[in-house]
């Protein structure tokens, strides 16, 4: 698994030019008019680890299966799209289905696009958009309050769990604060995100800059750094027509034209890091002659778990993991070079899984 990341933003802001680059596909038109999104567009794009290339060559392996993340491309909100202005409703829907949401903020100037409100000002289109997710989320969840109410007179335990929930996301949202501020324990995690609720995802803000501001940023990029910052959100600033015309040239040109601009990686990858940073997701490998694969799990996944990502029966039936650091593993020559330096670990069921693990999993049928 990856994650699945929403991407929204007004129209006009360069987001759909964005998804076309990141997914390297034309899926999504890119036009210069609001709403020319109908539909959610989908990109599915292998995530970009080199440990992957070293394991590979060192394990000999057949093929380079990389791990996943999945695009979704939802129209451009404007103000009042929880009242289904534009075409409302209707996108605000998709968000819920994804497990974060990359605003892409307009932070370049440029008379011949046009903005949607007249002006460039990042900060009020990030409010824009969160007051439009707020919106939709203070009319589900007072609609949904009668209902949990009359359950609960019907002695409904579960209900009663559920409006607590409920009305400490109201308290916040009512205030004009987002669902994700709430206090919620461990143990109210899946309730609390089985609300749906859009502002409860974690957030990631896309500076999208001119050509000349890709490498270090500009003032309105700066901005949002620092409302991100005051946040706990991601940021990251990126110029969505390089990633555009990095696009469209073969891979060996694309490090000289990086390098050329002063970029040391193309933005899908900084885009990929901070997203895996916000969800708390680390990657762990497989290596053999057949493959070698990347597969991700979240930060703290015990090792039953993690290989029940590749089968349920190897979660069901799991004995132990052998385990190689990434670094051993490549320091070593491979598996069999750990074992004999003794850097090869059986660990059992409660072994938390580290970021660049190598595991071979033993379990019984």
């Amino acid at each position: 698994m990856g994650f699945k990341c929403g991407i929204v933003g007004l129209p006009n802001v360069g987001k759909s030019t964005l998804f076309n680059a990141l997914t390297q596909s034309a899926a999504a038109q890119a036009a210069n008019y609001p709403f020319c999104t109908i539909e959610p567009n989908v990109g599915d794009v292998p995530v970009p680890d080199p440990r992957l290339e070293a394991l590979a060559a060192i394990a000999k392996s057949a093929q380079i299966v990389p791990t996943r993340l999945t695009f979704v491309d939802i129209a451009g909100l404007v103000r009042g799209a929880s009242k289904g202005e534009g075409l409302g409703n209707q996108f605000l829907a998709h968000i819920r289905e994804v497990d974060a949401i990359a605003y892409v903020l307009r932070c370049f100037e440029d008379s011949d696009v046009v903005h949607v409100e007249g002006r460039v000002d990042p900060i009020a289109d990030a409010e824009t958009i969160e007051t439009e997710l707020m919106l939709a989320d203070l009319e589900s969840l007072e609609r949904r309050v009668p209902i949990l109410e009359k359950k609960i007179r019907g002695q409904d335990k579960e209900a009663k769990q559920t409006l607590a929930l409920l009305e400490r996301a109201l308290v916040l949202l009512r205030d004009g604060k987002p669902a994700r501020l709430a206090a919620v324990s461990e143990d109210e995690q899946a309730a609390f995100k089985s609300l749906g609720l859009l502002t409860s995802k974690p957030v990631l803000y896309v500076c999208n800059v001119d050509e000349a501001s890709a490498a270090a940023g500009n003032l309105h990029s700066a901005r949002v750094e620092a409302l991100a910052q005051a946040e706990g959100a991601g940021c990251i600033v990126i110029s969505a027509k390089i990633e555009a015309e990095l696009a469209e040239l073969p891979p060996e040109e694309r490090k000289t034209y990086l390098a050329e601009l002063g970029l040391k990686e193309p933005g899908l990858n900084r885009l990929i890091r901070e997203g895996y940073k916000l969800l708390g997701l680390i990657t762990y490998f497989t290596a053999g002659p057949k493959e070698a694969r990347a597969w991700t799990v979240t930060q703290g996944t015990r090792a039953p778990q993690a290989a029940g990502v590749i089968h349920t029966d190897f979660e069901k039936g799991f004995i132990r993991a052998e385990t190689i650091a990434y670094d051993d593993y490549v320091a070593l020559s491979g598996e069999a070079g750990a074992r004999d330096a003794g850097k090869l670990r059986l660990e059992g069921k409660d072994y938390v899984v580290k970021d660049g693990d190598v595991l071979h999993f033993r379990f019984a049928n």
